[in-house]
């Protein structure tokens, strides 16, 4: 198949290129600066310089194209939500998502299918409830991102499949929530944040970019999608697993007020508690690598000399 990715220097999306690769697609990327990407990606990758907050994809790009994965937007958690913040979120999923649906629109041989990222955070603050797709929306700012993310991408022409992709918490080493938190566990000091109750959806990164691509080959695999494991977790739970992964202890707890008093509004990522349950993509037989959190922690801090040691943080320290 022939592959349009937007997002492909990202986290997700430098795995999900070279996946595609191996398996012997081809692959276009849409870029804010293509010369930047070209360092990042292979060089049997084609490239085109898209602003997606202010201009319509490039058409030219879609030649041949059977599938668009829209991946791009400004990070959810990579900055305090000011005011300025919260408008570069919404604006670059909201309006990316418009002017690459208006596009796909205009195209005479448009692609067969639109998988675009969204989130989980559609579902705000649910306590204990059990959420699959069908579940309503929740209140607040994400939220809301989500509800207007996704109705631009329901706006593609009916002849196109469309699938949105509610991504959890996506775990694997050099970014995403493990980024910050393997450290702090290396050294000891990780643990627990409030009171541990609220649930965690996660997934692994190789399985999101398994989801992504089964999703755009999978005619009966439409609407929202949870990409999230089978089995979430509490807080407690996860917390517990990271640090017998890297073999170091995990009970010293954050309160939620200090995070809300450092964090802001962003403390609500980690404060929300969200049992979001992947009911499309088990009934549609995508094949979880990882299901069981510790045996996703397990692989991914394998390689511990990667992470910083007590004794090595001590000796620098001293």
């Amino acid at each position: 198949m022939h592959y349009l990715l937007t997002g492909a220097t990202g986290f997700v999306g430098v795995p999900l290129v070279n996946r595609l690769l191996a398996e012997g697609h081809k692959v276009t990327v849409l870029s804010r600066n293509p010369e930047k990407s070209k360092r990042k990606l292979p060089s049997n990758v084609a490239f085109f310089a898209w602003n997606p907050e202010a201009d319509l994809a490039p058409s030219p790009a879609f030649a041949g194209v059977d599938a668009v994965i829209h991946l791009a937007g400004e990070g959810i958690a990579e900055k305090r939500w000011s005011k300025k913040q919260k408008g570069k979120i919404q604006g670059s999923r909201v309006n990316g998502t418009r002017h690459l649906v208006e596009t796909i629109n205009s195209l005479i041989t448009p692609p067969k299918v639109l998988v675009s990222s969204s989130a989980i955070g559609f579902y705000g603050n649910r306590g204990d409830e059990g959420l699959t797709e069908s579940s309503s929306p929740g209140i607040g700012f994400l939220p809301d991102v989500c509800k207007e993310w996704e109705a631009e991408a329901q706006k593609v022409k009916p002849s196109i499949r469309r699938v949105m992709i509610r991504t959890g918490i996506v775990l694997e080493k050099g970014g995403g929530a493990l980024k910050p938190l393997i450290p702090l566990f290396s050294l000891g000091m990780g643990g627990p944040v409030a009171d541990g109750k609220q649930w965690m959806s996660w997934i692994h990164r190789d399985d999101l970019v398994g989801l992504l691509i089964y999703a755009s080959q999978t005619e009966s695999m439409t609407g929202p999608v949870n990409g999230t494991a089978p089995q979430p977790v509490r807080n407690a739970e996860f917390t517990k697993a990271l640090g017998q992964a890297l073999h170091r202890p995990a009970f010293l707890p954050a309160p939620a007020f200090a995070l809300k008093i450092v964090m802001g509004e962003l403390a609500d990522l980690v404060l929300f508690s969200q049992n979001v349950l992947p009911k499309k993509a088990l009934g549609a037989g995508f094949p979880f690598k990882f299901v069981n959190i510790q045996d996703a922690l397990n692989a991914i801090c394998k390689k511990k000399s990667e992470y910083p040691s007590v004794r090595t943080a001590n000796s620098s320290a001293g």
